[in-house]
């Protein structure tokens, strides 16, 4: 690992600048403070504490231990999401073309997970591989004429791309029976289908990637980790450092301050209330919309042991992203088992061990409005949750049905997912906007930050970091020292993938190699048109 260049003297945070760090005069203070045990605060601060050995990192989590809220294996669908079978992601034009955009864009990011991932692994900051990544295909599957012809034509766009390559796609019953057999059985046989198929899909469980971060993190004698504390306010004090008030839940709410130069809230649904808190103008331009979800799960061998895949159908109309019914392979606590959903459910908590007074909390003058025009503008959302609310485990069965025609209801039990937030954001001339996937909110002098939303989050949790980093550290960011660290962690930094088959295969050989997954080399029976079509991108 690099020597950190020397302890440059303390900056006021006020300034702006990223070139601070602690003087060690206030053992109450840190250098960054990251507000949730999650998947992007243990991300932010690998990154940090690798760049930066000698800054002071504090982490405080609400919770008793980390990693126990969206991150957990059990409260997300665990899909490396990279675009291969997540049709929500490359939507219909107006003309009939499919846009693929957003596609590469997030299968781009996810392959900077893969190798933030793989140098851990080489450092020994993560350990056994298979313990949190493991290869699963990853399918699209749909039937009826309007869907088959939807999926040829998202092939069509993909398969012509550097980063979908592999992709497979049929609309013959028995080669999809060979793929998926479980889902093929007992269909009708008069039945249109087609599926697509990518043998480069992943299974992940992020709360182990999560764990097993932070367990190295504590390695450090500066950092530090707060369980069992939450946090109730944060001002500005005059030398524009941030002072945070917590709560001990374990001693009586016995409270605590501490002082940081930076903040990053990585608390999931609750980053909105927590930005609010701080004051910073920009946050008065969000709201959020609470969303829960629920699986159906088995762990009968005789099932589990007949699917190996991850299968995404067609979302209902008005489905926020995150409900996109799939059947997925899954490892979790050493076990492979089966999960089908999720099926929307309504609270009003921002966590799933929230409080019901969440969403009513994080409603203000500024932002009431734009819920209420979502609300409006939204009505198939609205009628979506509604009716996903109105579910019976009949209604949920005979929907498992759809997939799996010949599932026995005895073999499949009920849980309870995470909970999400979707984003409403105030926009000039448009009122609320029901915002998706993910964003990063951060003050003008950028001391502060916060990471809002869902989908894809966590898969891309390295990427969206390193986006953070470029706001809030961007003089640091600009440095050789930087570069060459990050370059060293992440190969293919800085340049873009798409359309560059030398560099995608050479980044999928390496993650594949580090983080043992399968991996087989496509064979293209042409590649400089591969390469000229990649750039035809959709709209």
């Amino acid at each position: 690992m690099r020597k950190s260049a020397q302890r440059q003297p303390v900056c006021h945070a006020a300034s702006g600048k990223s070139n601070a760090a602690s003087d060690g005069k206030n053992k109450g203070d840190v250098d960054v403070l990251m507000i949730g045990g999650g998947i992007m605060s243990a991300t932010l601060g690998t990154y940090l504490q690798q760049l930066e050995p000698d800054w002071r990192i504090g982490m405080v989590e609400r919770l008793d231990d980390v990693a126990e809220e969206s991150s957990n294996g059990w409260n997300n669908a665990g899909t490396g999401h990279a675009a291969l079978a997540e049709m929500n992601y490359t939507p219909m034009n107006s003309d009939g073309t499919v846009a693929i955009g957003k596609a590469v864009e997030i299968n781009e990011a996810f392959q900077i997970s893969r190798q933030f991932w793989a140098y851990q692994v080489q450092q020994g900051v993560l350990s056994h591989p298979r313990s949190f990544i493991t290869s699963v295909p990853h399918m699209s599957f749909v039937w009826g004429e309007e869907h088959v012809n939807f999926l040829k034509k998202r092939y069509a766009a993909l398969q012509k791309n550097t980063l979908f390559r592999d992709m497979e796609y049929s609309e013959n019953p028995e080669q999809i029976k060979r793929w998926i057999p479980l889902i093929m059985e007992g269909r009708d046989a008069h039945q249109r289908v087609a599926a697509t198929r990518s043998e480069m899909g992943t299974d992940v469980n992020f709360g182990e990637i999560t764990r097993q971060l932070i367990a190295s993190l504590k390695k450090s004698a500066g950092f530090s980790l707060q369980n069992h504390h939450e946090v109730r306010d944060i001002k500005r004090d005059r030398d524009g450092m941030w002072r945070v008030t917590l709560s001990d839940l374990k001693n009586s709410g016995r409270k605590q301050t501490l002082r940081a130069r930076y903040i990053f809230i990585g608390a999931g649904g609750a980053a909105l209330t927590l930005l609010q808190a701080s004051g910073i103008p920009e946050a008065k331009d969000y709201a959020g919309f609470p969303v829960g979800g629920e699986f159906l799960v088995t762990d009968n061998p005789e099932v589990v042991n007949r699917h190996l895949a991850k299968v995404y159908g067609k979302a209902e109309v008005g489905a926020p992203p995150m409900s996109v019914p799939h059947l997925d392979t899954r490892t979790l606590d050493g076990k492979q088992v089966l999960l089908f959903g999720p099926f929307a459910s309504f609270s009003t908590r921002y966590l799933k061990q929230g409080s019901l007074w969440d969403m009513f909390g994080s409603m203000t003058p500024s932002n009431v409005l734009p819920m209420a025009q979502v609300g409006l503008n939204n009505f198939n959302l609205v009628k979506y949750l509604v009716g996903q609310v109105m579910l019976t485990d009949d209604d949920r069965h005979r929907a498992l049905q759809a997939y799996l025609p010949q599932a026995n209801k005895e073999d499949w039990r009920r849980v309870k997912a995470g909970q999400r937030v979707q984003i409403i954001k105030k926009e000039a001339g448009k009122g609320g906007v029901l915002k998706l996937g993910t964003e990063v909110v951060t003050s003008q002098d950028g001391t502060i930050s916060a990471l809002l939303g869902a989908s894809p989050g966590a898969s891309t949790a390295a990427h969206i970091m390193l986006e953070l980093m470029k706001k809030v550290f961007a003089e640091k960011m600009a440095t050789p020292a930087w570069q060459s660290t990050l370059k060293t962690m992440i190969p293919s930094l800085g340049q873009s993938l798409n359309g560059n088959v030398a560099a995608t295969e050479k980044v999928l050989a390496e993650t594949s190699r580090l983080l043992q997954l399968a991996y087989t080399p496509p064979v293209a029976a042409n590649d400089e048109a591969q390469q000229a079509g990649s750039t035809a991108m959709g709209k």
